[in-house]
């Protein structure tokens, strides 16, 4: 076991076009040991605000959020990571706590923890109903960098976890969306980078009724089964969008691939 003083941990933010979040997201990890932050095509503001923190900055151009994501790994000197979002919200308790953590590990050289998330839309704490492709209840995101190697999918990358260590019990705050309209927005970025990336698998694209049956499944697994009905509108809202992320990525692979214009 190490000393808690012996514990090292970077935080690893991967962000691209985030001057709304970054300051804030900054500014929650002030008793972190070391800052990375890999920026990928970025164009507005967010670097000019990130170099008032300290931390180290690389900026590059990467084509799946998995490759980005491992290329921020090796970024990072310590090896354990907090990996957190621009629009992610760590504070000194669970950072503290993680520390704890790892320090009472016989074998510290290896695995992850997961830690809870309180998910917000606008000022609106929904904590039921997340999962599969529409937001997370809780995530990986505590790690040896030797125990977490990301797929290299455009959107939602797989993940290669080794030696789950439990969960924390301080909660990362992540403010997903501001309102309804960018729930919209969102999922039409989502099913559009899904769909690119079914396209580029070459697999078959099942029939509709197939699709349809797995939408409504993933329906009936936010809404009943992680219990977004507690959330009344907003649990419903979010089964919604997740059944709707399936269906549409899946007609968009189909029907627009099908009906590029022949060159």
């Amino acid at each position: 076991m190490n000393s808690i003083n012996n514990v090292k941990i970077t935080a690893l933010i991967v962000a691209r076009n985030e001057e709304r979040h970054i300051k804030s997201c900054l500014e929650s990890l002030n008793s972190i040991d070391e800052i990375v932050l890999l920026l990928d095509r970025t164009t507005d503001n967010t670097i000019n605000i990130a170099k008032t923190f300290k931390c180290s900055i690389f900026v590059g151009s990467w084509e799946s959020e998995g490759k980005r994501r491992n290329e921020g790994i090796s970024k990072c000197s310590n090896n354990w990571i907090l990996e957190i979002d621009a629009d992610e919200r760590a504070n000194k308790e669970l950072i503290k706590e993680a520390k704890e953590r790892i320090g009472f590990l016989k074998d510290s050289s290896k695995g992850y923890f997961l830690i809870p998330f309180d998910n917000f839309i606008g000022n609106k704490r929904v904590r039921y109903g997340w999962g599969a492709s529409w937001g997370v209840s809780s995530k990986p995101c505590l790690f040896n960098k030797q125990s977490k190697i990301w797929g290299n999918e455009t959107i939602h990358p797989s993940l290669n976890l080794e030696y789950k260590h439990g969960f924390l019990n301080n909660r990362i705050d992540h403010y997903v969306d501001s309102n309804i309209s960018d729930m919209i927005l969102r999922l039409d970025r989502y099913t559009t980078a899904k769909a690119s990336d079914i396209i580029k698998s070459k697999k078959n694209i099942p029939p509709l009724w197939v699709t349809i049956r797995r939408s409504l499944t993933r329906f009936y697994k936010c809404y009943i089964t992680r219990k977004g009905y507690k959330e009344k509108g907003w649990g419903f809202l979010n089964a919604t969008f997740a059944a709707l992320f399936v269906l549409i990525s899946y007609l968009k692979a189909d029907l627009e691939e099908n009906n590029q214009p022949k060159l």
